[in-house]
């Protein structure tokens, strides 16, 4: 068996004095070879390491043809190499991925369901399971059984074995990458679990610390579990923490009362928001009588405040009561102009003409058809020109 890589002889290393065998680039991307190696190169569902070579940053490690490419932010020179792990990015994989394996194993030995993907993301993690739906209650009882065995401090250990002695063991998962030929890993929890692995592992699983199940979602006939493992979860409590009591404060509700508290204050918005629509349509109703009293087929106005809804409910209210005006609208919203042209069934005004010839001036995009335009504007500072543009039009 070849010389086994420096993550692999001892995951918890941070740090290795080693040299450079090969620099090269890829796509405008500079790597370096090196003779030995504590990143651990993406594969097997674990994203790989970062941290720093000869105080470069190591930005992805992969695999290719057999050979280890460290991709560096900025060019390397020949010589020794001096890598830095990111340890804290490196022990949050072990916990997430050794949590992985605990729980994959607890969930088929105990509930009788076979794990067919893992996901290790960025911030929350999933196994796919066979389960077809898991209950509340099951899902109580898987993690419960999880906790057992990280309090149970499970010896976890890495071996080599060759093909033929492969076969004679109780592999769990039989999955090889493909094409793979020679030795292959096994990774094992004494009296728990023994599975064909490349990543790196905690030395127990009492450093997993904590898992907690956070949820389900149905997949391809299967189910989705998500999780979260140690100092993740820690995390996650914290933020939790940290939001809840932000909400107390808001609410002035303690924990055990604050969806209560929200959901009556989100009825208070909801009426609050529908009297708010009725008044506008009361507003929209008294403007438009008044603006569709006043002499001669034309008719502008320009309100504070107001969307595009209120302006159509205000031009279709001074066109109901008069056919023949057709009327230029605008408003300021949010720092924003917008404007609204549309005549009536008797009105002879050229609205798409008019409407483009007004959103010029305002620097305006904007469209319409038939007997409407309206359109948005930076702002409202040549509104008196495009109100005399307007009138040209009739």
């Amino acid at each position: 068996m070849p010389k086994l890589p420096a993550y692999e002889t001892d995951p918890f290393a941070t740090s290795l004095e080693t040299r450079v065998l090969q620099l090269g680039d890829e796509k405008g991307r500079p790597f370096a070879i090196l003779e030995d190696t504590v990143f651990y190169p993406e594969g097997g569902g674990q994203p790989c390491d970062l941290g720093t070579l000869n105080g470069i940053a190591v930005v992805e490690v992969q695999k290719r043809g057999g050979e280890i490419r460290h991709y560096l932010d900025s060019p390397l020179s020949p010589g020794p190499a001096s890598l830095h792990l990111d340890w804290v990015r490196r022990f949050d994989h072990m916990q997430q991925h050794t949590g992985q394996h605990l729980l994959t194993a607890v969930a088929q030995d105990q509930f009788k369901w076979e794990t067919t993907a893992f996901h290790l993301g960025a911030s929350v993690c999933d196994i796919e399971l066979t389960a077809q739906a898991i209950s509340p209650r099951d899902l109580e009882r898987l993690e419960e059984a999880v906790a057992a065995e990280i309090r149970a401090r499970r010896e976890i250990t890495a071996r080599w074995v060759t093909a033929e002695a492969y076969g004679q063991e109780a592999v769990r998962s039989r999955g090889l990458p493909e094409g793979h030929i020679g030795d292959i890993r096994l990774v094992q929890i004494a009296g728990v679990d023994l599975n064909t692995c490349g990543g790196t592992h905690l030395r127990h699983t009492g450093e997993i610390e904590v898992l907690k199940l956070l949820g389900t979602e149905p997949i391809r006939g299967g189910t989705r579990l998500f999780y979260v493992a140690g100092g993740r979860a820690r995390q996650r409590l914290g933020a939790h923490e940290t939001r809840n009591a932000e909400l107390r404060a808001l609410l002035g509700a303690p924990d055990e009362d604050l969806v209560a508290a929200l959901q009556i204050k989100l009825e208070q918005l909801l009426a609050l928001e529908r009297r708010g629509r009725k008044l506008e349509e009361e507003l929209a109703e008294f403007q438009a009588t008044a603006l569709g009293a006043q002499p001669g087929a034309f008719v502008e106005a320009h309100v504070e405040g107001r969307d595009m809804a209120f302006l159509q409910k205000l031009a279709r209210g001074i066109l109901a009561i008069d056919s023949a005006k057709a009327v230029f609208l605008t408003a300021d919203l949010g720092g924003q102009g917008i404007f609204l042209l549309s005549g009536g069934e008797g009105s002879t005004l050229d609205i798409p003409a008019a409407g483009k010839a007004v959103a010029a001036i305002l620097g305006a995009k904007g469209g319409g058809a038939g007997k409407s335009f309206q359109g948005k504007a930076p702002d409202l500072g040549q509104r008196k020109e495009a109100l005399a543009c307007f009138y040209r039009y009739r």
